[in-house]
C-alpha cells in the first residue's frame, strides 16, 4: 500500500487548448488568489520527479521536467503517454492530474495512495454524480505502462477513459466537509464557483494547496 512517505512521481496535463476558458493560459488563471497550477504542484510538491506536460514557460519549481505531447494538441491520452516516458524505469506510482484542479490538496493526493492497495491498479476520484475522475488520481506506472503498451503508437484525439478505464480501479470520494478536489474549471463559471468553494474550511484546517 503506497504511505505518505513512499516516494511517487506526478504528471500534470498543463497543455489543453481552454477553448471555453481563456485558451491555453488557463492553468494560470487564479483561485483565492493563486494560479490553478500553483495550486496543483503545491499539492504534489513532495512528488519525484514533477513531470508537466505543458509550455516550459509556465511558472513551476526547479526542478519540474517539462514535455510536449507529439503532436501538440493531441488531447489527454496522448499527453499523459508523454509524461509517462519521462519517468525512470523503476518508477512505482504516479499521480495524474490536470492542471485546473484548484481544490486538490496533498490530504486528497494521500488518500489517493492510500487507496492504491495491492487489489487495483489505480484509483480516482469520483464526483457527486459517481462519475470517475481520470485527470484526479494515482496509478502504478506499470499498470499504466501495460494500458499503454496495447494502444496504437499514436494516441492523437484518443479519449484518456480508453486508456485507463481496463485497469482495476479503486473509487475515492472526498469527505464532506473538505472543497472537492476533483473540480475543474472549464468555465469562468467553474472557476468562480472555485472561488467559492475556496473559502470553506475544511473541519481538519487543511485547505487547499497553495
Amino acid at each position: 500500500m503506497p504511505a505518505r512517505t513512499q516516494a511517487y512521481a506526478a504528471i500534470v496535463l498543463a497543455g489543453g487548448a481552454g477553448q471555453r476558458f481563456g485558451g491555453p493560459a488557463k492553468p494560470m488563471a487564479p483561485v483565492a488568489g493563486t494560479p490553478m497550477l500553483a495550486r496543483v504542484l503545491g499539492a504534489v510538491a513532495d512528488a519525484d520527479p514533477l513531470i508537466v506536460v505543458g509550455p516550459a514557460g509556465l511558472p513551476a519549481p526547479p526542478d519540474t521536467v517539462f514535455v510536449h505531447e507529439r503532436p501538440a494538441g493531441g488531447g489527454p491520452a496522448a499527453a499523459t503517454a508523454a509524461g509517462l516516458a519521462e519517468l525512470p524505469a523503476d518508477a512505482g506510482f504516479v499521480a495524474l492530474l490536470a492542471a485546473d484542479l484548484p481544490l486538490l490538496t496533498r490530504a486528497a493526493v494521500d488518500r489517493l495512495r492510500r487507496a492504491t492497495t495491492d487489489a487495483y491498479d489505480g484509483a480516482v476520484y469520483v464526483d457527486d454524480g459517481g462519475q470517475r475522475q481520470w485527470l484526479c488520481g494515482l496509478w502504478r506506472v506499470t499498470a499504466l505502462r501495460a494500458a499503454r503498451s496495447a494502444l496504437p503508437e499514436k494516441l492523437t484525439g484518443t479519449p484518456l477513459r480508453r486508456l485507463l478505464a481496463p485497469l482495476r480501479v479503486a473509487e475515492v470520494t472526498a469527505p464532506g466537509h473538505e472543497p472537492p478536489p476533483w473540480w475543474d474549471c472549464d468555465t469562468e463559471a467553474d472557476r468562480r464557483r472555485a472561488e467559492e468553494l475556496a473559502n470553506v474550511e475544511p473541519a481538519d484546517g487543511a485547505g487547499p494547496a497553495g
